[in-house]
């Protein structure tokens, strides 16, 4: 699937080597593996999870707050995001960029980013630093320096991301951020979640400070520990450095439901830097964690995933109209990692003598397929699709993949441990299921389409 510049706060990188063990491997019981997981919660609401793992001498410590695009302001478009960046511009005992030096001077890394609901923030350290990981957390969850100079700088580098990323990119924002707006009609799935520039310099450092103060408590936070570590010393710490910070008094969560849609939208979106066209195609998801909702992510493998999908099969290899189709559910992370309305969506960049109405006979022929023909053997393929998928996050990036999702199955589920029956779930999901869930949401009715008129068209 095609990933999208994620909003985060610095590019650090470097080249790993994946040696991070997804768990233990039982091919004799339901689930072909198992995490281990333990899960408690402090008297101050901060949700707590570990995870060992002695692969490797190192550790994974990601923190999400309960906040993302969704449920941001009215009138501060982009303010979680902006937030984000403000999460790294010094704390009460860490001045500016000091957090930075800290992780890098003891051999780790870092970064953060926000999502459709929630921002987080993870380090890489050897696992002899774990104490000191913590200790860093806590102090920039415990308070922020929150200035007016802090504000203004950040504001410049948000502003200029958006610049960079977006508006002066061909292509740039599709169909990622675009499409959430076409498509959904609740203004919290359906506003630009990049931020207005209006709004980004509107921002006052009151609005920083009290949203600081709402979000970024402990009771609106899970905090992960994955990796080599041993459990007395991770509690022992977290509860030294975390169980002291005051919690705070959340506000009621917004009403995120969409309407049923019933009929198909169309829109146009012109691009000068763009120099072929594309379109983009939005389904509406099933709610979260219902058995449609799992029948759409074997869809997904079978229509979208890989070479041995039907679009990459149909519009590339035998139509050509395409080098390459993208697709998924979730264009800013996975399946698993929102709580509110998704899309699943697919996205191809084509050549000027298709058009577009070509391109979705052929989805529509082969959706109709899928919706007739679907059989146990295609289940079987897309589940052994998913579970490699599916190893690929628990893998990714020295541990901070199995944290995300174990995080994020706090922060939504107050479960953690339905990391252990992904698969189960899944190996529910019979042709039949597929069928109807095919035949219920992948109605034209269900979708919108977005085409990127180019340069050479506007002329």
């Amino acid at each position: 699937m095609k990933k999208p510049i994620l909003f985060s706060f610095t590019a650090i990188s470097v080249a790993l080597v994946l040696l991070c063990q997804c768990g233990k491997i039982d091919d004799n019981s339901e689930n072909s593996f198992k995490i281990p997981v333990e899960y408690y919660t402090l008297k101050n609401g901060l949700k707590v999870v570990l995870s060992q793992d002695k692969t490797a001498p190192t550790i994974a410590v990601a923190v999400y707050y309960n906040i993302g695009f969704r449920i941001e302001p009215k009138d501060r478009t982009g303010f979680a995001h902006l937030f984000e960046h403000m999460m790294f511009q010094g704390s009460e005992n860490l001045g500016k960029m000091e957090f930075i030096k800290l992780v890098q001077s003891n051999g780790g890394i870092l970064n953060g980013s926000t999502r459709f609901d929630f921002t987080n923030f993870f380090e890489i350290m050897p696992s002899h630093k774990l104490e000191t990981a913590l200790w860093a957390e806590a102090d920039r969850m415990k308070g922020l320096k929150i200035t007016q100079e802090n504000l203004v700088n950040q504001q410049g580098v948000v502003k200029n991301e958006v610049k960079v990323n977006v508006l002066n990119q061909p292509y740039g924002g599709f169909p990622w951020l675009d499409m959430p707006q076409y498509a959904n009609e609740n203004w919290h799935n359906a506003h630009n979640f990049y931020g207005d520039l209006k709004d980004l310099d509107s921002a006052k450092l009151e609005d920083v400070d009290k949203f600081f103060k709402i979000y970024y408590a402990p009771n609106n936070a899970v905090l992960a520990i994955v990796g080599d570590f041993e459990s007395q010393d991770a509690k022992k710490w977290v509860e030294q450095y975390f169980g002291s910070l005051p919690s705070s008094q959340l506000p009621a969560q917004p009403d995120l439901s969409e309407p049923r849609q019933e009929a198909e939208k169309r829109f146009t979106k012109e691009d000068k830097l763009a120099e072929k066209p594309a379109i983009a195609m939005a389904y509406k998801m099933p709610e979260r964690n219902s058995t449609e909702y799992y029948a759409m992510g074997l869809i997904d493998q079978l229509l979208v995933q890989g070479h041995s999908s039907k679009f990459y099969l149909s519009l590339v290899q035998d139509k050509g109209y395409s080098g390459n189709i993208s697709g998924g559910i979730n264009y800013l992370g996975n399946m698993f990692n929102y709580k509110g309305p998704m899309l699943w969506m697919t996205d191809l960049i084509y050549d000027d003598n298709v058009s577009p109405d070509s391109i979705i006979a052929v989805v529509d022929k082969d959706i109709k397929d899928l919706q007739d023909n679907v059989s146990q053997a295609d289940i079987d393929l897309a589940i052994v699709k998913l579970r490699s998928s599916l190893y690929d996050d628990l893998g990714d990036y020295y541990g901070v993949g199995k944290a995300d999702l174990l995080a994020s199955f706090a922060l939504f589920d107050n479960n953690p441990e339905r990391i252990n029956s992904l698969e189960s779930e899944f190996k529910k999901i019979t042709p039949e299921i597929i069928k109807a869930t095919a035949k219920e949401f992948l109605r034209s009715s269900n979708r919108t389409i977005l085409i990127v008129e180019p340069k050479a068209n506007l002329q």
